[in-house]
């Protein structure tokens, strides 16, 4: 649970690890609607309700705000945004146009054997979540090595620079790579949907391997509209809302 004991940060407790676990639990408030948008948010605030000192709690704030989730008010403090649909939209689509860049580049520049490895046996983990029936566990087993699939590409390029941009770009509100797959546990065609996007993650180590830049690139970027689609499916309906996490800071 977000909600931490008070006074558990002790004077001794490194100031970037106090921020971090500031970062996290005002982000599940905000993403479990505990914090819904408009909810005005002041360091006092969240001192008192996560028990961690004021200088780390300001650098959460500053994340957050980096990371999309707030944004200053005039009078002092931060207030939780929401986010209209095109801002969905956009958030995936540079997350897909980074991904595509790191592909291509991965392909151009090559890439170590251990790590079309690791690439491999994330696709061989899908593979077997994808053999049996579509359970809440194997939905969550999916996201799980799908994630690691995604991160082990955006190292693999080889650049510090695109990496850490790719990291800011999935920690926007919705862009992650699994940002929607829970959604699709209510779809009819949910299984189709992950097999397509297997075939992708396949196709996307194929051409690295072949040094195929621009395919690589490309197949990357046909990946990222699996989640537009499930954007889509999500706002056609209320029971797929649901299930999406800080759903309710979507304008609709």
């Amino acid at each position: 649970m977000a909600t931490l004991p008070p006074n558990t940060a002790s004077d001794t407790q490194p100031a970037g690890s106090q921020a971090l676990r500031a970062q996290l639990g005002l982000r599940e408030l905000i993403l479990d609607g505990e914090l819904p948008a408009g909810s005005r948010i002041s360091e006092l605030w969240v001192v008192d309700r996560l028990g961690v000192a004021r200088t780390p709690v300001r650098a959460a704030l500053l994340r957050l705000q980096e990371e999309g989730f707030l944004e200053p008010i005039p009078s002092g403090g931060f207030a939780v945004r929401s986010f209209t649909e095109n801002d969905v939209w956009d958030a995936i689509e540079v997350r897909g146009t980074l991904e595509g860049l790191a592909a291509r580049l991965a392909a151009e520049r090559g890439v170590a054997v251990r790590i079309l490895r690791d690439l491999q046996r994330c696709v061989e983990r899908i593979d077997e979540v994808l053999r049996g029936d579509l359970t809440e566990a194997r939905f969550e087993d999916y996201v799980e090595a799908n994630e690691a699939f995604h991160r082990l590409l955006a190292g693999a390029c080889g650049s510090a620079v695109i990496e850490r941009q790719l990291e800011k770009a999935m920690a926007s509100p919705f862009a992650s790579p699994s940002g929607f797959v829970l959604v699709q546990a209510v779809t009819p065609d949910a299984h189709d949907t992950l097999v397509l996007a297997q075939a992708q993650h396949r196709a996307v180590i194929d051409a690295i391997e072949r040094r195929e830049g621009a395919r690589a690139e490309a197949l990357m970027r046909e990946h990222a509209r699996i989640a537009h689609r499930n954007l889509q499916s999500a706002l056609d309906s209320q029971k797929a809302m649901n299930r999406l996490q800080g759903g309710a800071l979507i304008r609709r």
